[in-house]
């Protein structure tokens, strides 16, 4: 007997490949991806597709079409448009708006038993500590990526047709080798004693939610599994409830690391900004991760209630970022040049030393 199909977008991504391991025994999974690329699963069936063209998509469900009939379980879009690199880019709305609006319109000439779509919880309007963000809590995006979920929503809303849709507004996503853009840095500047890692241009009792990867693929899972009892507009926070402040965070890391805690000084924002611009000018050095615009997000704080995904989907996540860090740190002092690979990060001298070494 066949198995049900499942579309996963952006399938060979950080999530993508985790959804689909999660979910290759037991359905069909087609993966949309740029390129052909490693397969996550024998049950997968990669197809090259550019959400920012409507004719690759438009190929892409003849494609489907043809060789899985008229009926899909679910699509799993993952597929955006994301950078540090600039506080605006025209790619937020070609791929992330208009993409999404491609395959929706594709999509109406199928029977479709879901449409996921992973939003994030920075569309809200940042909160205050002991304060935690609803579904229904303000939407006040502060830059161009939540902006471009913000306008994806809306646009779902009024064009997905019959489909039913799950917009998940997912705090950010880090996994026991860390795999999170912001925390690796974080743990890279006190892991290097960069001077810069004394300093933070915000309130340091305010911080950000994050999920684990294992968390997230489990709410993904759900919400196939119970797509019938949804409502056919369903937004969810997928995020631990619990938000370590920056000085918290920091002071772990440190203890850790050194065994003892760091003590970390708030500075003004513009002295942050001057800071940053410097840095981004100096050319034998690759840019810093934090860059000018940032600055001024200094002060956000994000904190979930999950009360909702706990009441719809039965869940709530098993992990939390607070008993993941010693892991990740171990698999750190454990092999640092691996660990900075994996990471992203830009290796200081001595790691890049023993890296040179060991590719001799």
């Amino acid at each position: 007997m066949p198995k049900d199909v499942i579309i996963v977008t952006g399938s060979c991504g950080r999530i993508g490949s985790a959804v689909i391991k999660k979910l290759g025994d037991n359905y069909s999974i087609v993966g949309f991806e740029l390129l052909h690329a490693l397969y996550a699963s024998a049950n997968e069936e990669l197809i090259p597709v550019d959400i920012s063209s409507d004719e690759s998509v438009a190929q892409a469900f003849k494609h489907i079409r043809h060789f899985y009939g008229n009926k899909i379980t679910a699509v799993i879009h993952l597929a955006a448009y994301y950078s540090f690199k600039d506080a605006e880019s025209p790619l937020y709305d070609k791929i992330t708006v208009q993409g999404t609006e491609r395959l929706l319109k594709e999509l109406q000439d199928f029977e479709v038993g879901q449409f996921m779509f992973t939003s994030t919880m920075l569309v809200h309007e940042p909160t205050k500590p002991g304060e935690p963000i609803t579904e229904e809590s303000p939407v006040v995006p502060r830059w161009a990526y939540p902006i471009s979920k913000v306008k994806t929503e809306k646009m779902m809303r009024e064009k997905r047709g019959k489909i039913p849709i799950v917009m998940l507004r997912v705090a950010g996503v880090y996994d026991d080798q860390c795999h999170s853009i912001p925390i690796s840095h974080q743990i890279q500047r006190i892991y290097e004693k960069q001077i810069n890692s004394r300093f933070f241009p915000g309130d340091l009792t305010h911080g950000a939610s994050f999920v684990h990867m294992d968390d997230l693929v489990d709410a993904i899972l759900l919400c196939i599994e119970k797509r019938k009892a949804l409502p056919p507009e369903t937004v969810l926070l997928i995020g631990e409830p619990k938000t370590l402040s920056t000085d918290d965070l920091q002071k772990k890391i440190s203890k850790i690391l050194f065994d003892k805690e760091i003590h970390t000084y708030r500075i003004p924002q513009w002295v942050a900004v001057i800071g940053a611009w410097v840095q981004c000018q100096i050319p034998s050095k690759s840019p810093p991760f934090i860059r000018p615009w940032m600055v001024h997000l200094a002060d956000d704080h994000y904190e979930l209630n999950v009360d909702l995904a706990k009441k719809l989907l039965g869940w709530e996540p098993k992990k939390n970022l607070e008993e993941c860090l010693p892991i990740m740190i171990h698999d750190l002092n454990m092999d640092p040049v691996a660990w900075y690979k994996k990471n992203g990060l830009q290796m200081p001298y001595h790691l890049k030393k023993k890296y040179n070494a060991q590719e001799k």
